[in-house]
């Protein structure tokens, strides 16, 4: 197995503090959003093998990978580590954005190609052509934002603000049928006058900033976007507090932010991401809107499943990867782990032994597929593998 050294990546929205406090290092008073562990192209992980020579993960897994993932994962997912594992630090809301499913990631990248739309351009939507399923398991206590509420629970709050410019959403959301109430009123967020919005917004902060409780985090989003449509956006949003050890399953077309809290997030590899709001990247209505499923929806809090073995599993409904954790205790009997797949492993907390090797908070391990391994000793060790 090997230690990773990992990137971080200065989003803007990033804490500058809660990466730095879980590795122990002092803040350099820039933003640290995500921590990659992975074999992601744009930040892959890095490891040592006993050549001495520094090679990325992608490097590695390139070079023999049946030796790496082990034959089953390659058959299912080709020859790549089908998912990306992420430590999360939201100091600010994240935009609010949507995932495709796997047959419009095809249909879309298939399409941007065809028409020469050049991969880096700001407009271009579909990186790849896979799908981006994720989950997100609070380390400390953590908001957000996660699928629609039923239209009369939104069109309540909305109505609660007093804003006369906003009566007509509200209207609607009475109205129409449930599908047809979240499609319009979304509809007419995203493509009223900006000028016009940005007035809306404005006064719909104030008023929330005044009603606080269960407004609050509207006004507090607006803080940080000031005259964007998303902040009108997210109230028609269930809003969500996990607590440490719960989580939340994004599948496609379930549209959702991050607001604020420490996570270790993981998903498939990909980059395909649609914009609703709260950024000022490029937004693309027609296309967001064919993704979306406007239908209202439980957020549905995880909270993990424990086994004989120790296991603590997040059941989610995806092959390309499957979160688990384990609580080491002193004095406890070595767990083995090892797999017919690949692993990466993560220490959130205490000083677990992996092998010969001693893990410190918010470093990890990559364990190729069959590579005997134990863990023992004590804390919070994650585990991320694939279903084959």
């Amino acid at each position: 197995m090997d230690r990773l050294s990992n990137t971080v990546r200065p989003y803007a929205w990033g804490s500058t503090t809660a990466i730095p406090e879980l590795l122990g290092t002092a803040p350099t008073g820039e933003p640290q959003a995500e921590m990659w562990m992975g074999a992601h192209p744009g930040a892959p992980s890095r490891l040592t093998r006993p050549s001495g020579t520094e090679q990325s993960l992608t490097d590695v897994i390139a070079a023999d990978p049946e030796r790496e993932l082990g034959p089953a994962a390659v058959a299912a997912f080709g020859p790549r580590l089908p998912f990306l594992l992420k430590l999360l630090a939201a100091g600010a809301p994240l935009s609010l954005q949507v995932h495709p499913d796997l047959a419009q990631a095809q249909q879309g990248y298939a399409d941007e190609e065809s028409r020469g739309v050049p991969i880096d351009a700001p407009h271009r939507t579909y990186k790849d052509a896979n799908h981006k399923p994720e989950l997100i398991c609070a380390l400390t206590p953590f908001d957000g934002l996660c699928g629609f509420r039923r239209p009369a629970d939104a069109a309540e709050a909305i109505a609660a603000l007093g804003v006369d410019s906003l009566k007509p959403y509200v209207d609607l959301l009475h109205a129409r049928p449930e599908e047809a109430a979240l499609r319009e009123v979304l509809t007419a967020i995203l493509t009223a006058d900006p000028d016009e919005m940005a007035h809306t917004v404005n006064e719909a902060a104030e008023a929330a900033d005044r009603l606080g409780g269960a407004h609050a985090p509207y006004a507090q989003i607006a803080h940080h976007y000031p005259g964007d449509p998303g902040v009108i956006a997210a109230m028609l949003l269930n809003y969500v507090q996990l607590q440490p050890g719960e989580a939340l399953f994004l599948g496609a077309g379930v549209p959702h932010a991050y607001l604020g809290g420490l996570g270790v997030e993981i998903m498939a590899n990909s980059d395909n991401v649609l914009r609703c709001g709260l950024t000022p990247k490029h937004v693309d209505v027609p296309e967001l809107l064919r993704i979306v499923r406007f239908e209202a929806t439980d957020p549905g809090i995880l909270r993990p499943e424990a086994s004989p073995t120790g296991e603590e599993l997040y059941e989610t409904p995806v092959d390309e990867f499957r979160l688990s954790r384990y609580a080491l205790s002193s004095g406890g009997a070595p767990v083995a782990l090892t797999a017919a797949t690949p692993q990466i492993l993560l220490c959130t907390a205490g000083a677990p032994r992996i092998g010969e090797l001693d893990l410190a908070p918010g470093e990890s391990v990559f364990v190729p597929a069959d590579e005997p391994v134990e863990v023992s000793g004590t804390g919070t060790l994650f585990r991320a593998t694939v279903v084959v």
